[in-house]
């Protein structure tokens, strides 16, 4: 390749990646500025911008928008892109584009911790932390993949692996169901909403909790991009590259798990955004390069989230949707095309 063909072939990347993010920067803005402004009070775009940088505004709409509709936003926002990343970690340890947090049993197995944490802590305290959840689905997510770790060294077989994941996560999902049953009566519905999936009911204290633990992680995987693109390349290439294999696989793992086990604490279980998204930002930036792909894929969760809450809060409103369902909608097409591209190689 000749040193003009190669700066034209940079040019037009940085100027693709210049695109796509600006585009996702503006999405990102349109959708929490509609967030804001649709729900049963309506308010104005030009009152939104008055309360949120002028504090000036009626006290209704103030509490409306700072108690109740931007923490919901910022935790779509947050969780969204923690449940993207924690795919694309997932996608990279398994060099398969269909592992994801909810196709592996990762998410249910993260339920049924925090459901059962969840009971046992409500009949003897009135309240249980963010953290003390975040840690409960943890562990539910880490016995997770130590069974489909166990799973991957007795099989190389990815589809098998998959089926077992898919089975993990009907056998957690049904111990959830089972555990909530014998929950108080008045802790039944908001356990059987958030088994479901939801960001509803989202505080500030959740903000903090799930920004301190996704901030931390990101941080890290920014430091871990240059093993990441050594990785994608092969075991063989990453070792001859200086990566120990055995603490970066763990270190993947670990990563992902906290991540998916933040959303699951705070949501419940959300479907299919761990898949659909990584495969969307690749199609848009054209490359897998994990520093540009990380935020790529962080900014695009985020975005995704956000819209899909939006329209389950609004569709049938005033009844509201769970997360999962419309996540679904959007999110198990892209992984039947992925599916079948790969089928068609």
């Amino acid at each position: 390749m000749s040193a003009n063909a190669f700066h034209e072939e940079n040019f037009r990347r940085r100027t693709r990646y210049f695109i796509f993010f600006c585009a996702l920067a503006v999405c990102f803005i349109l959708i929490v500025i509609l967030n804001i402004n649709t729900g049963s009070v309506k308010i104005s775009v030009p009152d939104i911008f008055r309360i949120l940088f002028l504090r000036d505004g009626s006290f209704e709409q103030s509490n409306i928008i700072w108690r109740i509709r931007l923490p919901r936003i910022l935790m779509a926002a947050l969780l969204g892109g923690a449940l993207s990343l924690s795919g694309f970690l997932l996608q990279t340890f398994f060099s398969n584009p269909i592992a994801g947090p909810f196709v592996l049993g990762i998410s249910s197995g993260a339920k049924l911790v925090v459901a059962l944490t969840m009971i046992v802590l409500l009949q003897r305290f009135s309240s249980v932390s963010s953290y003390t959840l975040v840690f409960a689905a943890f562990l539910g997510s880490m016995l997770s993949v130590l069974f489909i770790l166990f799973c991957s060294r007795r099989t190389p077989n990815m589809a098998t692996l998959l089926v077992a994941g898919i089975m993990i996560g009907y056998i957690c999902s049904a111990a959830t169901e089972f555990i909530i049953t014998f929950a108080e009566d008045s802790d039944i519905v908001n356990l059987h909403g958030w088994s479901q999936g939801s960001f509803s009911g989202m505080s500030w204290s959740n903000v903090q909790a799930a920004g301190l633990i996704t901030g931390i992680c990101v941080i890290i995987i920014f430091f871990l991009s240059k093993p990441i693109s050594a990785y994608q390349l092969g075991e063989a290439y990453a070792q001859s590259m200086g990566v120990n294999i055995r603490l970066f696989r763990v270190a993947l793992i670990l990563l992902s798990s906290i991540l998916s086990a933040c959303v699951t604490a705070f949501a419940g279980p959300i479907s299919f955004v761990g898949i659909a998204v990584p495969h969307l930002v690749k199609l848009g930036l054209k490359t897998t390069k994990p520093l540009v792909m990380i935020p790529g894929v962080f900014l695009e969760g985020a975005v995704f989230c956000m819209t899909c809450d939006l329209i389950a809060r609004m569709a049938f409103s005033p009844m509201e949707l769970n997360i999962s369902t419309v996540t679904s909608i959007f999110g198990a097409p892209v992984v039947i095309v992925m599916m079948l591209k790969r089928k068609a190689r």
